[in-house]
């Protein structure tokens, strides 16, 4: 499998010594017997190079992204924003007039795919998505944690429910009937889900944890801040083995992929769309929806600058490896990964993107956030820097 991984990575250009390289250090843990299975691909120019899986995954395994599916509602959200159907300047209240209770009438369009709306530990159950008088009546009980516009603050799964509201209200359609018939479906991409359909479930790997976690004197020895306590619990992440809840399509973090149409989703991030489709979002858009809109506001955590784009993060400078970036990612790579150490992204520098999917969420938070700057680091040298 590996020589000829090895020769199709050769024949499109790629270096094959660090593809080599790559394949060995995502087997690394599978091996070790800490993760249960992993999936890793590439693509350039549009095409899939190469998906190879270790472990119990197979090649038309199925792994939750979770907050990688951040990446497709926006860019969902992005073609109604290209037809002129919803702008960013835009007060969320005046499309969802639900929303605006508690002092939430002045939140914007653009302030919840920047994680600077101010209510990022609104609660939502998942089930509550296709109850559609819950739905709103949690939009209008939830309450600011702190001034909109004021800083950043990670929204786990608050905002791009919101998200998915304005895009059925602005479309007319279904928040996933939208995606898929949208987005994935015109992109061909048939092991990319947002809402899995029942007759998927069996190819879904179910997500489990290993690892023993760090302790507050671990984390002190280390000379790194203790993660503060956030609704990415392990409960809230083993509740997607419930059939139920992966039905939802949960927006801000409830898609399901193989590696490959990851990587895939990203290419046609970086183009447009994909060969043999239509060009889904112009240059146009897409230089503009990968512009910084979070200014100087940085991370709570580590205080690095958050470089949020419309619904994506941005490599940037050389703290990128605190946003989930390779040290050998350009500036300009762009992508969103997700819990459990799931990555994705695109470099325009390299034209290569990666997809990388684990079902094992490693309950060593440093030990997970390093697996994930190694691969990174190693994929984004995969392919020489283009010229011209």
């Amino acid at each position: 499998m590996s020589e000829e991984i090895l020769a199709a990575a050769s024949d499109r250009g790629l270096v094959v010594e660090h593809v080599a390289k790559l394949l060995e250090r995502v087997q690394k843990e599978v091996n070790e017997g800490l993760l249960p299975a992993a999936q890793v691909a590439l693509a350039k120019d549009g095409e899939l190079v190469f998906q190879a899986s270790y472990g119990t995954a197979q090649e038309d395994s199925l792994i939750c992204i979770f907050s990688a599916t951040k990446a497709i509602t926006s860019a969902a959200a992005w073609l109604l924003m290209q037809e002129g159907k919803l702008a960013e300047g835009e007060r969320v209240a005046d499309i969802i007039p639900e929303f605006a209770a508690n002092e939430k009438d002045q939140i914007t369009v653009e302030q919840l795919f920047t994680h600077t709306a101010g209510f990022p530990s609104a609660p939502f159950a998942p089930l509550e998505w296709d109850d559609k008088e819950a739905r709103l009546s949690r939009f209008t009980r939830w309450r600011l944690n702190w001034q909109p516009g004021c800083k950043f603050e990670y929204h786990a799964s608050s905002s791009m429910y919101v998200v998915a509201e304005l895009i059925e209200r602005r479309s007319g359609e279904g928040y996933r009937e939208f995606v898929r018939n949208r987005v994935l479906g015109p992109l061909g991409l048939n092991n990319l889900f947002v809402g899995l359909p029942a007759a998927e479930n069996a190819r879904a790997l179910p997500c489990e944890h290993v690892g023993d976690a760090l302790t507050p004197e671990d984390y002190k020895n280390m000379g790194v801040p203790v993660p503060p306590v956030t609704e990415v619990t392990e409960e809230a992440i083993l509740a997607f083995n419930r059939p139920d809840v992966r039905a939802v399509g949960v927006p801000g973090g409830g898609g399901f992929a193989t590696a490959g149409d990851l990587a895939l989703f990203h290419q046609a991030l970086l183009h447009g769309g994909l060969p043999g489709c239509e060009e889904l979002w112009t240059q146009a858009t897409r230089s503009d929806v990968r512009r910084v809109r979070s200014g100087d506001f940085t991370d709570m955590l580590f205080k690095k600058p958050a470089n949020r784009a419309l619904g994506l993060i941005i490599s940037g400078d050389e703290s990128r490896s605190f946003r989930g970036f390779g040290k050998t990612n350009s500036a300009s790579a762009f992508g969103h990964n997700g819990a459990g150490g799931q990555l994705a992204w695109a470099d325009p520098a390299t034209g290569l993107s990666l997809g990388y999917v684990t079902p094992g969420h490693d309950r060593n938070s440093i030990r997970q956030g390093s697996r994930g700057v190694a691969i990174s680091s190693i994929a984004a040298q995969c392919a020489p820097v283009m010229t011209g």
